[in-house]
């Protein structure tokens, strides 16, 4: 459960066969077109999505391609009229604007995502359009991330930085920058999907104590075991964990679910990791417990707004650690999403299950 496929060629072998491949000609969409013409028209919605998923797709399909930068989507708009599928590369909104948009032929969609809230799920649905995304293969990279940002946030990366540009070394003293010590503690997962379940296999090799998760429902006993793991009410979570690592998605549930309550039940030594949606944690909550060290400290990729800008009071802190949300950006993950996105899209046309669906 918890192994990475070794690559995205074999992953499409496992699941299509040996051949790998839609069999786009044989579909009634194909418009009657001849086999020498591309039967499909494809929107890709960026213009820096990674060729391994322009390739795949251009083989059967004439590609049309956003090219401003940032996207524009006077742009987009104008360029998805009368597609058959759409790769959708970005985060903006994917809703009935851009459907309508599009048109009634419209047949295929896959983002180069994991997560799918800038996506209107229930309008895709009513309007029965197949959608794909991307999990599962950036698991690895974002579980690297997470760690990075539990030792960073826990050992004072960003405060001890600032020394140095101050010109503020104070090593004569013997508790100077003292931080958390990852083994023999206790990590508390809020979310144990394959991405939580990464980050803790990879954290067993510190020695830590144990694994608390709160999810809705139980994992398999046989992964519980392997990575020493404990379902827990979200309250004993908090309460227990010296490292709180959010995993979940975003959802009417989780939205602000880590505010001042749930911080006022966590150690004051406790370290919050944010690697899922900034809008799970209420920022200006978190700000205050922060500054009052009502927490030890927090290191998040992620935050509410996308972009955060620079004169935010988070960034006036020295005991949290923020990164630009790069928890897939790793050469070889966006090609991965790439690849797995365009499969998708190509699955759909031919009225083929996706490989990845979100529904």
């Amino acid at each position: 459960m918890l192994n990475r496929f070794r690559s995205v060629s074999s992953l499409i072998i496992g699941n299509w066969g040996q051949v790998g491949r839609p069999s786009l000609y044989t579909q009634p969409g194909s418009r009657n077109r001849t086999m020498s013409a591309k039967p499909f028209k494809v929107l890709i919605t960026h213009p820096e999505v990674p060729q391994s998923g322009i390739d795949l797709l251009k083989e059967n399909c004439e590609l049309v391609q956003v090219q401003s930068l940032p996207p524009s989507r006077a742009e987009l708009l104008q360029k998805i009229k009368g597609v058959d599928g759409v790769f959708w590369g970005g985060h903006d909104a994917l809703n009935a604007e851009v459907l309508d948009a599009a048109g009634p032929q419209l047949k295929s969609i896959s983002t180069m995502s994991a997560g799918i809230d800038y996506v209107d799920l229930e309008e895709v649905k009513r309007r029965k359009i197949p959608l794909g995304h991307t999990p599962t293969v950036l698991n690895t990279a974002v579980a690297d991330l997470a760690v990075g940002l539990l030792i960073a946030a826990g050992r004072r990366f960003h405060e001890a930085r600032r020394k140095i540009d101050t010109d503020n070394w104070e090593n004569y003293h013997l508790n100077w920058l003292l931080g958390q010590d990852v083994r023999d503690s206790v990590i508390g997962f809020f979310g144990f999907g394959g991405i939580g379940q990464a980050i803790a296999k990879r954290l067993s090799g510190f020695d830590i104590d144990q694994v608390l998760y709160t999810t809705r429902r139980r994992i398999d006993r046989e992964t519980e075991k392997e990575l020493n793991a404990k379902k827990v009410e979200f309250d004993e979570l908090l309460a227990k964990s010296d490292f709180v690592v959010i995993a979940s998605p975003l959802t009417p549930a989780t939205q602000g679910i880590f505010n001042a309550t749930a911080f006022n039940k966590m150690k004051k030594t406790a370290v919050l990791v944010n690697i899922a949606r900034g809008k799970i944690v209420n920022q200006d909550d978190l700000y205050e417990a922060l500054k009052s060290n009502r927490i030890f400290a927090a290191g998040l990729d992620v935050v509410d707004p996308e972009p955060l800008p620079p004169n935010n009071k988070l960034l006036a802190l020295d005991n949290v650690v923020i990164l630009p949300h790069i928890g897939s950006a790793t050469t070889r993950t966006r090609s991965d999403m790439a690849t797995i996105a365009a499969h998708n899209v190509l699955r759909g046309l031919a009225g083929e299950r996706m490989l990845s669906p979100a529904y």
